[in-house]
């Protein structure tokens, strides 16, 4: 799978399927499946090291999941998520970074998060803006622009972007005003404009992500954003029962897996506590 023929699915009309993955075994099985696209993506700060939110996930994290990937790909686009980019972050170094993901992850391409003009204070109080806050639009497109300049191909991502948490109060649907749904529809043809090759759209009302799409000659992709998107992103561990923490609405969850990975562990624990494992079948004679 290539961007080109990412963008050729959206012209013939072919919905595109996008699933997070984090080790080799698991990019083997979505590339069985014929999965589209794999995402390295930041949240597996949540899912796999067990953090707060995506937002202490670095470039190392990225990097070192997505050479697992890599190993077991084998036909995917590889997309790896950019990590949060702090104000005081240069764009030099961002670039950098970017870099390291193509180059020594073996990623095809980034996606970053794009917050709207609303979201450009890091909280309610403008005064508590800090070198840690997230770069805002403005900033964040020029980065885009660098990026494509030195042959890095971008994914964009708007709508609810867990990078931005502080500015949007929280895991809350977005574009619901006639005020952020039309921030939201410039943004979208601003990134276009700007040359990203696609556009995860999370957490949007279906109206407004069909609105949008319609609007776009790039594919989008969508997360809690309805069935008109041209393609649909989620993570794997969410459709496999395994995370049990956030559960969001939009989660279809295709097979609970952790009662069952549960109920093995107790067996083996059992068996071992009793001397029935390892039997004869299990040992070398």
């Amino acid at each position: 799978m290539t961007i080109s023929k990412i963008k050729e699915m959206k012209k013939a009309g072919k919905k595109i399927a996008m699933l997070t993955a984090y080790d080799y075994e698991t990019a083997k099985t979505l590339n069985e499946a014929g999965i589209d696209i794999i995402l390295i993506g930041d949240s597996l700060g949540m899912v796999k090291l067990g953090q707060e939110n995506t937002l202490d996930v670095t470039v190392h994290d990225i990097i070192y999941h997505c050479k697992a990937v890599k190993r077991g790909n084998s036909g995917a686009l590889l997309v790896a998520d950019m990590p949060f980019i702090p104000q005081h972050k240069k764009n030099i170094e961002v670039l950098k970074d970017a870099k390291c993901m193509i180059e020594h992850g073996g990623a095809d391409a980034v996606k970053i998060e794009v917050g709207i003009t609303s979201q450009c204070c890091y909280g309610k109080d403008t005064k508590a803006v800090t070198s840690m806050a997230p770069k805002t639009t403005d900033s964040v497109l020029k980065i885009i622009e660098l990026l494509l300049k030195n042959n890095i191909p971008v994914m964009g991502h708007i709508g609810l972007t867990p990078q931005y948490l502080e500015q949007l109060g929280g895991y809350k649907v977005q574009g619901r005003d006639d005020k952020t749904a039309s921030e939201l529809l410039a943004t979208a043809r601003l990134l276009e404009a700007t040359g990203v090759f696609s556009l995860v759209i999370e957490c949007i009302p279906p109206s407004l992500a069909k609105q949008i799409t319609g609007s776009l000659s790039i594919p989008t992709i969508g997360i809690g954003a309805g069935v008109e998107c041209d393609g649909q992103v989620l993570v794997i561990d969410d459709i496999l029962g395994l995370c049990s923490r956030i559960k969001p609405k939009f989660v279809k969850q295709y097979i609970n897996l952790k009662p069952q990975i549960l109920d093995a562990v107790k067996q083996y624990v059992k068996e071992v506590k009793e001397r029935k494992f390892p039997g004869e079948e299990n040992t070398y004679n």
